[in-house]
């Protein structure tokens, strides 16, 4: 072994996995799940009586957190389920380009460019604030590799 120390750059997701297992039983209603490969907020649980081969049974009915589609699934209550890792971070918004992405600055200062919301709601909020000159953040969640910007905050009028 040598004596020399070794330093490692810390990153938040450096080889972290995108889901962890959770007992079906034990997840509840505004949780999240993973459903089809698709990470969902759970609107609705319901648990079935053990049959007579045991098991009884969670009834899972979830929306896309991204694409808002409705997804269900049937998991016995003593298995393990996915649930995704789902962070909300908030960005300042520099830039909208023509071409639908928005430039927006992170925390230590360097640009990040995603694609505008598909809610039409929020795509209007976003486009008339910028274009009305006010200093906007917006708030991206991010779960399984996909990032979406999810909600808008006004904090002022640009300087």
């Amino acid at each position: 072994m040598s004596d020399e120390e070794h330093h490692f750059e810390s990153k938040a997701d450096a080889g972290a996995s995108k889901t962890y297992p959770q007992q079906a039983g034990t997840i509840r209603k505004n949780g999240y799940i993973v459903i089809k490969n698709r990470p969902c907020k759970v609107v609705e649980v319901s648990t079935s009586k053990t049959g007579k081969h045991g098991h009884a049974k969670c009834h899972f009915v979830g929306i896309d957190i991204f694409n808002a589609k409705k997804l269900e699934d049937i998991v016995p209550s003593s298995h393990n389920c996915d649930v995704p890792h789902v962070n909300r971070t908030d960005y300042q918004l520099i830039d909208i380009s023509e071409d639908g992405f928005v430039s927006l600055l992170t925390e230590n200062g360097t640009p990040k460019i995603l694609r505008l919301p598909t809610d039409e709601n929020l795509l209007s909020q976003i486009k008339d604030g910028f274009a009305e000159g006010k200093d906007l953040v917006v708030t991206v969640m991010s779960a399984m590799g996909e990032e979406q910007i999810c909600a808008l905050k006004d904090i002022g009028p640009k300087n």
